[in-house]
């Protein structure tokens, strides 16, 4: 599992670490940058998201359907008449 961690420098300025934790224990850390301004920091913050967005792997990998040459259907609302029309017949 990978986290931000956001940390106080010597300096003052705010650092960025993205840290990989197994079974509880912290096994990696990469430091991403240190920040004086709010600015910098959720830049920061931003490029450490897009680093552990990038390692994950997709839940659904759509791809795979338009290389069959299937096509993936969106759902949309579903077309509602009035509670009178639904059900019922010319009786003429």
């Amino acid at each position: 599992m990978a986290y931000v961690r956001k940390y106080k420098t010597g300096s003052g300025a705010t650092g960025v670490q993205v840290c990989y934790k197994e079974h509880g224990e912290v096994v990696k850390t990469v430091h991403i940058g240190s920040a004086n301004s709010p600015q910098a920091l959720d830049k920061m913050l931003q490029k450490a998201q897009e680093l552990i967005d990038a390692e994950k792997m997709p839940l659904f990998d759509l791809r795979r359907f338009e290389k069959e040459g299937r096509t993936v259907k969106k759902r949309g609302k579903r077309a509602t008449g009035s509670a009178g029309e639904q059900g019922t017949k010319d009786k003429n």
